[in-house]
């Protein structure tokens, strides 16, 4: 059984830099029935076969989370499925066309320049994560880790130790910074301690909080300072939480955020961790000062975490994750920002059957939320070539009653932003 290659009509399939997922099946061998007659066997074949292929699909669908628009589809309506923000041209007058050519040319402009802002970031990133090799034990390390990880479930990984210390109250009225030991100690002191900066609005410590958790190697906590500012207004309290190995958190010698996801999936992993329970720490202590309501705003790794967060909280009035990190096998094993990271985990043996073992603590894909579905937001950045407008749309379907908004741009970029949280606005938070 072959699902999802009649995508192949689409043109836009065929764009360079374009990879278009086909999934293969192989059932057992069907019976020839050579003791019937020719038809009755023709009808026990076509039984089995019949029998066989929904077997095969629904092994398919189980495996690899498979959405409606995986199925296949008549060639005309592959071949004319666009964006939703172009007009279908055979409904636009005559008079029209020179209108409708010039903005379907801005479009492919916009495509071209978001992919090449998209591929020099990747350049980057790749260029950053060459520092970081592998070594002769990384394949036993991995195994060993992933086996202690198989019977945890996403409560048990992202629990609160019973130990730690919690964030110490900051003063009776809010004040501009919290810190804390972080739960999690790793081999970089500077990561040791968490930290989110605290916007307070007028209403103090019992409106709601947002927590505005940044992408990967984020360039700037200013703008992120300007939307608190903009939440304030709305009433809402913000925190700009710094997640591992970032702002205030990057060891000596190292880049912002440049540990945080390597060839070293052990330290992303836990990563990913540390930062969730740094989260749940934050929100108790919050909590504890009178606020019962908060909110999510995250961008790609900040996405990520937001996603993984909402698998084990539900006090969320909105959950917006911005162009977040939902496929885990993509971002490592097809992603262009992990070209560098794939040839160092074959050069130590680790295979994708391997890191897929601990999916279900580390892939939003591969979980439910805890929260209310109909509370997130997803945000597709339709020109994305990292975290992918597809893998994004098959998340939301899957997080059922989630809602969906597309934004013309590539990963990186501030136009989604902010039309994320006019959406939030729209919403009335």
């Amino acid at each position: 059984m072959i699902v999802g290659s009649d995508r192949l009509y689409s043109k836009e399939r065929w764009l360079p830099l374009r990879r278009t997922p086909i999934w293969i099946a192989f059932g057992n061998p069907i019976k020839h029935f050579p003791d019937l007659e020719k038809s009755t066997a023709r009808a026990c074949i076509e039984r089995e076969l019949a029998a066989a292929f929904k077997l095969l699909y629904a092994e398919l669908h189980e495996k690899f989370s498979l959405t409606p628009d995986d199925l296949p589809h008549p060639p005309r309506e592959r071949m004319l499925k666009k964006s939703r923000h172009i007009v279908n041209h055979a409904s636009v007058p005559l008079r029209d066309l020179p209108v409708f050519r010039s903005e379907a040319e801005r479009h492919g402009m916009q495509r071209v320049a978001a992919s090449g802002v998209d591929l020099l970031m990747c350049a980057s990133i790749n260029l950053l994560q060459s520092r970081h090799h592998l070594h002769a034990r990384s394949r036993g390390e991995m195994e060993h880790y992933v086996t202690a990880c198989e019977k945890l479930t996403a409560e048990n990984f992202y629990a609160v130790p019973n130990d730690a210390e919690i964030a110490a109250p900051v003063g009776e009225r809010p004040g501009v910074t919290i810190t804390w030991p972080s739960p999690i100690n790793t081999n970089f002191p500077a990561n040791n301690t968490a930290r989110a900066d605290f916007f307070p609005c007028a209403r103090g410590w019992e409106a709601p909080t947002v927590l505005m958790l940044h992408a990967l190697m984020s360039a700037s906590h200013i703008g992120y300072r300007r939307y608190a500012a903009r939440f304030n207004e709305l009433g809402w309290n913000a925190c700009f939480v710094h997640l591992p190995y970032h702002y205030s958190r990057v060891p000596r010698g190292y880049w912002n955020g440049e540990l945080a996801v390597t060839a070293d999936l052990i330290r992303n992993a836990e990563g990913l961790r540390q930062g969730v329970i740094e989260l749940r720490q934050l929100m108790a202590i919050l909590r504890e000062r009178g606020c019962q309501q908060f909110g999510v705003l995250g961008t790609s790794y900040g996405g990520w975490i937001g996603a993984l967060l909402a698998t084990v909280e539900r006090d969320f009035r909105f959950v917006a994750l911005m162009a977040p990190i939902v496929n885990v096998e993509h971002a490592i094993w097809e992603s262009p920002a992990a070209r560098f990271m794939r040839r160092e985990l074959r050069r130590a043996n680790i295979d994708p059957s391997l890191v897929a073992r601990h999916f279900h603590l580390s892939s939003p894909m591969h979980n439910q939320p805890l929260c209310d579905p109909v509370r997130v937001l997803f945000v597709a950045g339709e020109f994305d070539l990292i975290a992918r407008p597809e893998h994004i749309e098959a998340i939301q379907q899957k997080w059922r009653g989630s809602e969906l908004l597309r934004v013309r741009q590539g990963h990186f970029g501030y136009r989604m932003i902010r039309e994320t949280i006019a959406q939030l606005e729209e919403r009335r938070l």
